[in-house]
């Protein structure tokens, strides 16, 4: 499953390091994408948005979608 989430509060590239670790400590075969500048996360994942969200918020990054 692709997920597409809005991160407004990842502002650098170590952010966006954090936020993958997060997403594949919940599922390693998992790919991750993050765009700084739009705060967009490109999320290809086996596990459930509600699960991707959950690890997200986890390590200190709530996510939204649009």
């Amino acid at each position: 499953m692709t997920l597409q989430l809005k991160v407004p509060k990842m502002a650098c590239s170590a952010c966006a390091t954090t936020i993958a670790k997060a997403v594949q400590a919940i599922d390693s075969a998992s790919t991750v994408e993050a765009d700084i500048k739009t705060k967009w996360v490109t999320i290809q994942t086996a596990k459930s948005e509600s699960e991707v969200r959950k690890a997200i918020a986890s390590a200190g990054y709530p996510a939204s979608q649009f």
